[in-house]
């Protein structure tokens, strides 16, 4: 399986709605035989790109509900039904609390939607492989939205949180995020025991995301 590359788009308004969707053609044409991309784009704009899969697609995030009377909630069938891949969950700027992240991944699992759960501690990853998600994004809080990647700022950690991976829960891949902005970073990433980057803002707000992206991968 080839590394991942999950490019989160938040909520930038660079690629949300009509212009979220000119932002992934952008990307569309990047090629690359090392990784495998895959976007997160926001709720209200992931309609408009599933129903043009050019990539696979995490929804950023999903509630433990089953489809009926749950105003303003997300169930995983509904993002099944769109074609999703899975979901991101619990990143810094949306926790979930540990019975929630429970429940949600027992329905997850149940329509074979993927989880990348976000860990912002050794100890928070510590705390959350044994409920064995599909990947645990490892990203320092402090580090998130910066230009220091966490591959330089924190490799030690990195590779804590790959370890406690390897005996928890092997089957569960690690992301490492915040920072990441060049190809070095994902090579390092790589080389410290993960299986892949998720990222954000270095793309979105990329003056040119489609070449950033294409050296990145490259």
């Amino acid at each position: 399986m080839k590394p991942l590359i999950l490019i989160n788009f938040k909520t930038y308004p660079e690629a949300l709605g009509k212009d979220g969707v000119l932002f992934a053609r952008k990307l569309a044409v990047v090629r690359t035989k090392k990784y495998e991309i895959a976007l997160s784009p926001s709720l209200l704009t992931l309609p408009l790109l599933s129903i043009q899969p050019s990539f696979p697609f995490f929804a950023q995030h999903v509630d433990p509900f089953e489809p009926g009377a749950h105003t303003g909630s997300i169930s995983p069938e509904e993002l099944k039904a769109l074609g999703v891949r899975g979901t991101i969950l619990n990143h810094s700027e949306k926790k979930v609390s540990f019975s929630m992240l429970k429940a949600t991944i027992r329905r997850c699992q149940k329509v074979r939607l993927q989880m990348v759960l976000c860990a912002a501690t050794p100890l928070e990853a510590k705390k959350l492989l044994p409920l064995k998600p599909d990947y645990l994004a490892y990203e320092p809080k402090g580090l998130i939205g910066g230009n220091i990647s966490v591959t330089k700022a924190r490799p030690a950690i990195i590779t804590t949180v790959v370890e406690l991976s390897q005996k928890i829960s092997p089957e569960t891949k690690v992301l490492c995020g915040a920072g990441v902005h060049s190809r070095e970073d994902v090579q390092r990433a790589l080389e410290l025991g993960c299986h892949g980057v998720l990222l954000s803002h270095a793309v979105v707000l990329a003056k040119n995301p489609q070449k950033f992206l294409q050296e990145l991968v490259s």
